[in-house]
């Protein structure tokens, strides 16, 4: 009986350490930096009392190895451990590239 439950104790620790990493998809607004890029993601909320839709924006710094990005591409990022000061995502791929005009 002791077994199982320290079986169970150690997968929900490996299952806590390891995590489900969270996703977020955005446009790159700037992409200056050496493999870095900034990426603004849009979320919609409703206003408690008036219940007016309001779209806020919120800029995440993400690591691109090999400067692929360019303004306005629309990517995926992933949370990651902490690479520098602010960079804590990581571009995984450019779902849609910006027309260059």
């Amino acid at each position: 009986m002791s077994d199982v439950t320290e079986a169970a104790e150690t997968e929900g620790k490996v299952a806590h350490q390891q995590g489900v990493r969270q996703q977020k998809v955005g446009r790159v607004v700037s992409d200056k930096m050496e493999k870095s890029c900034v990426v603004a993601v849009d979320y919609v909320r409703r206003h408690p009392l008036y219940h007016k839709r309001i779209t806020l924006t919120s800029k995440f710094i993400a690591h691109d190895e090999n400067n692929l990005c360019t303004e306005g591409d629309l990517v995926r990022i992933e949370e990651t451990r902490p690479i520098s000061k602010r960079k804590r995502w990581i571009v995984r791929e450019i779902v849609e590239r910006s027309v260059k005009l």
